[in-house]
């Protein structure tokens, strides 16, 4: 299943797990990525939280967390390639992973289709 956020985060789930990432829209609105700071493992996160910051040549942005949980693992690959971001933000570039608390919370999510259209407004 995957969901996204109007703040341009996306989370594919798997069970209980969800991967989390920044849509191909914010990257490229971001420009090119330079500094990722990724949250700390066994982190709680709860909606709208701020999970990670993101550094460009243009401006810095937050991953918001779209659902509540803990972090249990974070893509070290972004420390030394924050790049991924702009080049695989999708895939490869995903941000963290999160022990969902409430699969109920990603009813209030996007589905691929009504993000795609609320990013083109």
């Amino acid at each position: 299943m995957l969901k996204f956020t109007d703040d341009h985060e996306w989370i594919r789930v798997e069970g209980s797990i969800g991967t989390v990432g920044i849509t191909d829209f914010a990257q490229d609105a971001l420009g090119d990525i330079v500094f990722v700071e990724l949250p700390e493992v066994g982190r709680q996160l709860a909606v709208g939280d701020e999970a990670a910051v993101i550094e460009s040549v243009k401006a810095a942005g937050e991953v918001k967390s779209p659902v509540s949980g803990e972090v249990i693992e974070v893509n070290q690959a972004l420390v030394d390639q924050p790049n991924l971001l702009n080049s695989a933000a999708e895939s490869e570039g995903w941000v963290y992973k999160v022990q969902l608390a409430d699969i109920a919370e990603l009813d209030g999510l996007m589905d691929e289709a009504a993000y795609r259209d609320f990013a083109q407004k």
